[in-house]
């Protein structure tokens, strides 16, 4: 069997993956049921899958950060203690990462050949260039936006979508966490 894989990304009502400006981590809308929820997602077993810029991001801001600060949120600290599989060119390990290991060579193929010999899901956090390739080849079972009442016109990072193919989606899960933020998953079709 196939293991299913999710690309899970936070973005602003616009699109963008983060913000710069005064903006705070998760744009500073996040509340408990946020955090509750997002632990309970990373409590299931399952492997992460990062491209080597995502990677790199987390193990930096994870180093420079104290155990207080919310970038050490449960659920960042339950998804750094999984099984990893980097994804990278430039790379070379061992990582700054628990259970991480660089796998060298193209996304696609990568993540084609995990996808089959997996026992568990992978999901993939960020990564937005690499899951974009990986829409693009079909490899994708689920997005998982976690959308956030923020518009960030003037500061917006990262946009999420720039450059993808056009997709589908079939709304598969819902649901709205802190009475603001929406969560929603779906099946993307290549259209």
């Amino acid at each position: 069997m196939t293991a299913i894989y999710t690309f899970d990304v936070f973005s602003s009502l616009d699109g963008y993956g983060a913000a710069g400006g005064d903006w705070t981590g998760y744009w500073g809308k996040q509340g408990p049921e946020l955090l509750d929820h997002r632990l309970a997602l990373y409590g299931a077993e399952q492997r992460m899958v990062f491209g080597a810029n995502t990677y790199r991001a987390f193990a930096q801001m994870l180093a420079s950060s104290t155990e207080e600060s919310e970038v050490r949120d449960p659920w960042v600290t339950r998804m750094r203690s999984m099984p990893a599989t980097v994804v990278s060119t430039t790379l070379e390990g061992p990582l700054n990462w628990p259970d991480a290991t660089v796998v060298s060579g193209d996304a696609v193929d990568v993540v084609a050949r995990l996808k089959e010999e997996s026992d568990v899901p992978l999901r993939s956090h960020g990564s937005l260039s690499m899951n974009r390739a990986l829409m693009a080849a079909g490899l994708v079972d689920r997005v998982q936006v976690t959308l956030f009442p923020v518009i960030t016109g003037q500061t917006g990072v990262d946009p999420i979508f720039q450059g993808a193919a056009d997709f589908d989606l079939e709304l598969i899960e819902s649901r709205t966490l802190d009475g603001h933020i929406q969560e929603l998953i779906y099946r993307p079709t290549l259209h």
